[in-house]
């Protein structure tokens, strides 16, 4: 088990506070640190400013075990991260050749000349040491003092991820700071609200004495974290434990981990060597690129067609215009043609569409803005669901991306619940259409 230490993290930088850029770092480092059985303590956001940057650590420094700050170490004026630090700590900044070198041969290696300023990255706190930055001129910086210990590193993600894996976590590692593995199990579900999970979950709970349990809940989606302090010692009980839960759940049980739902549907796919195609209207080819942004999606992902105009679903997707004309381009029976016409345009098993009235204008009596619906085609015939939600334009994408992706989950464990059957009772199944 690791030592508990405290772990603080400063993020700087002006496009934060004025929300021109969303704080990743507090995600990834947080999350980065929750697999490693470590709940990040605070994480404050500040600006660039000398007077702001020394304020707040001292705050923290004060108060911190482990200290990471991101940001604030690259060469222009507006970077002072470094500076300000030295000075609180009383460390004198020297000039390493060593950094500097790294930095000209970095240049040397794209082809473009060193400015002057980049110099300026070459200074390091005396007794800091340097963590290499492979992605660019800033490195980091490792510093051990007053029994702390205090990460700089640069704010570029590109940079920071790579350093904070492959250097960062296995010093800490080293330090007995962090553990191996999470201290936890989780448990992922879809489709239950955080109440009702934890009604659900009562009777098993209320069996086992010193089970630490959390929820939190995020896009229709509920994750419950179970916990006890020695896990290592307890780690089958926990997995009996989760199993039983999981048996409770049916279908809205997601994953134990930490797989997302495209995660899940994408290895449903390929696993049984199926294949799937998108329409989208109102998602604007959300669903498409949530397939894509996996590494392998080409075995099982045909494409996807944009089919936003009502035009568009005529010509491409082979929507009648009289249904249009008769039920709009928003329906329950357009949905249904939009997911049979791009499973035969592009020859997949499975097509999955939407359409709908994301807002902020829009919508009909009937149907009023945040309503879609979601059609699918599978090789045992189609259907669609209406959905409906009081949101927010993107948010109302992003429900329907996570509603879609749900559809098509629930659908192919039941057919493969089907064929499974099927077989067992002596019955040939229909199989995938390829």
């Amino acid at each position: 088990m690791p030592k508990v230490k405290k772990f603080m993290l400063i993020t700087l930088g002006e496009e934060l506070l004025l929300g021109l850029t969303a704080n990743g770092h507090l995600t990834y480092i947080g999350g980065q640190l929750r697999q490693r059985g470590i709940t990040l303590h605070s994480n404050y956001t500040i600006s660039d400013e000398g007077p702001d940057i020394e304020e707040q650590f001292r705050y923290c420094w004060e108060r911190a075990d482990v200290l990471i700050t991101t940001g604030g170490l690259g060469p222009t004026v507006d970077d002072r991260t470094k500076e300000e630090i030295a000075g609180v700590l009383g460390e004198k900044l020297v000039f390493d050749q060593s950094i500097l070198a790294t930095i000209e041969n970095r240049f040397r290696g794209i082809g473009k000349p060193m400015s002057e300023n980049n110099r300026k990255q070459a200074y390091r706190p005396e007794n800091a040491e340097v963590i290499e930055n492979a992605m660019g001129t800033a490195p980091g910086l490792w510093m051990s003092k007053d029994g702390k210990i205090l990460i700089m590193l640069p704010g570029p993600p590109n940079e920071l991820q790579p350093m904070f894996e492959n250097q960062i976590i296995p010093r800490l590692e080293e330090l007995d700071y962090v553990d191996e593995q999470e201290n936890y199990l989780q448990i992922k579900t879809i489709g239950i609200g955080e109440s009702a999970l934890e009604n659900q979950f009562q009777s098993i709970f209320q069996q086992h004495e010193n089970l630490s349990v959390a929820y939190c809940a995020h896009q229709g989606q509920v994750d419950c974290r179970i916990s006890f302090h020695d896990i290592d010692k307890n780690k089958s009980r926990l997995l009996e434990i989760a199993e039983a839960c999981k048996g409770l759940l049916g279908d809205d049980f997601l994953c134990f981990g930490h797989q997302s739902t495209v995660e899940v549907v994408s290895n449903i796919l390929g696993k049984n060597g199926l294949t799937l195609a998108t329409a989208e209207s109102c998602t604007g080819g959300l669903i498409a690129d949530t397939f894509t942004n996996l590494p392998g999606s080409s075995e099982y992902f045909n494409g996807g067609i944009v089919s936003y105009s009502d035009q568009s679903k005529i010509q491409i997707l082979g929507v009648p215009k009289k249904l249009i004309q008769e039920e709009s381009a928003v329906s329950s029976s357009v949905a249904i043609v939009m997911a049979q016409g791009v499973a035969e345009k592009l020859d997949t098993d499975y097509g999955l569409s939407v359409t709908g009235y994301a807002g902020p204008v829009g919508g009909t009596g009937k149907d009023p803005v945040g309503t879609v619906y979601i059609g699918l085609h599978t090789p045992s015939g189609t259907l669609s669901q209406r959905f409906s939600w009081k949101s927010g334009r993107l948010a109302t994408k992003k429900r329907a991306l996570h509603a879609a992706l749900d559809l098509l989950r629930r659908k192919l464990i039941a057919e493969k619940r089907n064929v499974v059957e099927a077989h067992e009772n002596g019955i040939e199944g229909t199989g995938s259409r390829r």
